[in-house]
């Protein structure tokens, strides 16, 4: 296991931010701090910070969750197999529990921002499934490029066929 914060402060931690501007129907601008890993069980924890009315990229957690909001308020858009959409609210305090393979989501913070510790268990070591805007052309995160990119300062997420559209700031 490799910690890489002993803190969960906000204030203490390392921030890395993501926008794309190539994004048109809302503003992606997040932030994110990892906090510690372990590559062989395929465990890693971090906070992720919604910043300026921001949104993550659309998304779905291929690894089971856990999250627990620290600060502010959490929102997400749910897209059924359906095609209806289901809401999500949570607020300080709040803690959620999710089986790997989460429904496609469009996640973002509360009118003052939201801070939330993500614990993410990958058992075939991959994380995320990007989207595009159109919830389109998906690609994955594994855990181990994730920890790659952090180790190596760059952020993480950037679609191969859409190099240079994920900044840090």
């Amino acid at each position: 296991m490799k910690a890489i914060s002993s803190s969960f402060d906000p204030d203490s931690v390392e921030w890395r931010r993501i926008t794309d501007p190539n994004c048109t129907k809302f503003r992606v601008d997040f932030e994110y701090s990892l906090l510690g890993y372990d590559l062989p069980s395929g465990r890693v924890e971090m906070l992720l910070r919604y910043v300026n009315g921001g949104h993550c990229r659309p998304h779905r957690h291929i690894a089971s969750s856990v999250t627990l909001v620290l600060e502010g308020e959490q929102f997400l858009q749910e897209m059924l197999p359906d095609g209806t959409t289901r809401s999500v609210h949570r607020k300080k305090g709040d803690y959620a529990l999710a089986p790997a393979d989460a429904y496609p989501h469009d996640e973002y913070g509360g009118d003052d921002g939201g801070t939330i510790l993500l614990s993410l268990t990958a058992k075939d070591g991959l994380l995320f499934e990007y989207f595009d805007e159109n919830m389109q052309n998906g690609w994955t995160l594994s855990l181990e490029e994730f920890v790659d990119s952090w180790n190596s300062g760059e952020v993480y997420g950037v679609a191969p066929r859409a190099s240079g559209t994920t900044t840090a700031a």
